[in-house]
């Protein structure tokens, strides 16, 4: 919203301003236009734009593209509202005015709204207010737009297998060798997304108002976001070498920016997950070990000058010496567009929250103490040490266990009443009250030899 002296709010409002639009969607919406004195109009106008954009710096030259995928310009007008011969009207103060504006988006494939470090894709519905004898006055506002991807394809549903092997060498001598395979049973995945499902969540989060309109219990529930598929890795890792190895898999996303044929490539590590070390002459075989899809951005892979794309790194970190890398291509989709499997899991979720019958729980249970599920000798007492520094700084290092050492308990103590050992003699012991807590022992309890010792020392004086 933008406010001038004359012009009380100038705004954009979009009539579904939460909705991610496809292309053929409607994008519908008002111009609300408010002023604090009598003020006259020449037109009001709206322009719509959909641009990709690539820029960066290189030296003093500087590297820039665009592509434009939506435009879309029109003169607004009020309805039942008189104008002059000119086209112009008067706005009073006290009213609120609202342009209404539509436009269709292009059929075919257009780029998923994104931001990135050289360059980004952007939709936008500017707004202009002309005035006689005044600059224009203008105001933007932001709408999103998604290219649906099918993951369900049968390309995307077959498998991706790779196999890399290395010679390690050290000072040119031989020392062996690091080899790793590995297999994913398909190359499509779902994004992460933010539904909402029966469950024990955090306090205070609330299902969105769709799902508890008429239904006043509902506030009262928790609820989990779920998060996205899983990717099931089967790999096999061989060590020769005299080092110790690392085994990892990661979650890689590549920006690609094309702008007067140069090239820039920006590529940044999302998740990762780890094997145990390999030790020379052993191996390690990973047997649907997975790694989740978090929220991202669907892959963008139908522009000329910036492409979106992610890949599953299977990598092997060797002291010394290069990763192994192998790189499997993944591509995300978003789940609006996944096709049959997407509404098999909508349709089951669904049937599944039924607010009628609806049975929960009065409070979630607390998770059990940790004292009470792990055995005494098996507790963790001391801290860990670093057992190999790790060279990838995304992960952290390996530890050993050091085991803790134990004193040996302190000798029982003995309580001593001076009277007692005067009365006593020469041959008294001096013991008159054995107390085995330590803790309820006073400054006077010593050990009993001592004490033996004290006593035979006073009688000698004597």
């Amino acid at each position: 919203m933008v406010m001038f002296k004359k012009v009380k709010s100038f705004a954009v409002a979009f009539s579904e301003p939460d909705k991610v639009y496809c292309s053929g969607d409607k994008v519908a919406g008002r111009v609300l236009v408010e002023v604090a004195e009598v003020t006259r109009v020449s037109a009001v106008k709206v322009l719509a734009c959909g641009v990709a954009r690539v820029t960066w710096a290189k030296g003093p030259a500087q590297c820039r593209q665009e592509m434009e995928y939506l435009r879309f310009e029109d003169v607004l007008a009020l309805e039942e509202q008189p104008t002059d011969e000119d086209g112009s009207v008067i706005l009073r103060p006290g009213n609120k005015y609202e342009y209404k504006f539509g436009f269709e988006l292009p059929q075919g494939p257009l780029g998923t709204t994104f931001k990135g470090k050289y360059g980004s894709v952007d939709y936008w519905v500017k707004a202009s207010l002309e005035r006689p004898a005044c600059p224009t006055q203008q105001v933007k506002k932001r709408f999103e737009v998604m290219d649906p991807v099918d993951v369900n394809t049968p390309e995307l549903l077959s498998p991706v297998a790779a196999k890399k092997e290395k010679k390690v060498s050290c000072m040119f001598i031989p020392d062996g060798r690091v080899s790793v395979s590995a297999q994913i049973d398909r190359k499509g995945f779902c994004e992460g997304e933010d539904w909402w499902e029966q469950g024990a969540g955090e306090p205070g989060r609330k299902p969105p108002a769709s799902l508890t309109s008429g239904n006043p219990s509902i506030p009262n529930i928790w609820f989990l976001p779920s998060a996205g598929d899983e990717i099931c890795i089967n790999a096999d890792f061989e060590n020769t070498c005299s080092r110790i190895v690392v085994p990892k898999a990661a979650i890689v996303a590549k920006h690609t920016y094309l702008a007067n044929g140069q090239t820039k490539v920006f590529s940044q590590k999302l998740s990762c997950v780890r094997g145990n070390h390999i030790i020379s002459g052993t191996s390690e075989s990973w047997r649907g070990k997975t790694i989740r899809v978090r929220k991202l951005k669907p892959s963008i892979l139908g522009c000329n000058i910036l492409r979106v794309e992610y890949f599953l790194q299977i990598y092997v970190s060797v002291p010394g010496s290069k990763k192994i890398i192998l790189e499997l291509p993944l591509v995300i989709g978003s789940r609006s567009g996944i096709g049959s499997r997407s509404s098999s899991m909508a349709s089951q979720t669904s049937s599944e929250m039924s607010w009628v019958d609806l049975n929960l729980p009065d409070a979630p249970e607390a998770p059990p103490c940790y004292l009470d599920i792990v055995p005494e000798d098996h507790r963790l007492e001391s801290p860990t040490t670093p057992l190999l520094d790790d060279p990838d700084g995304f992960d952290s290092p390996i530890f050993m266990y050091a085991p803790e050492f134990k004193f040996m308990p302190p000798p029982t103590y003995t309580e001593v009443s001076p009277a007692a050992a005067r009365e006593q003699g020469p041959g008294g012991s001096g013991i008159t009250r054995l107390d085995p807590s330590p803790s309820s022992c006073s400054a006077a309890q010593v050990d009993p030899c001592i004490n033996n010792n004290n006593n035979n020392s006073n009688n000698n004086v004597q």
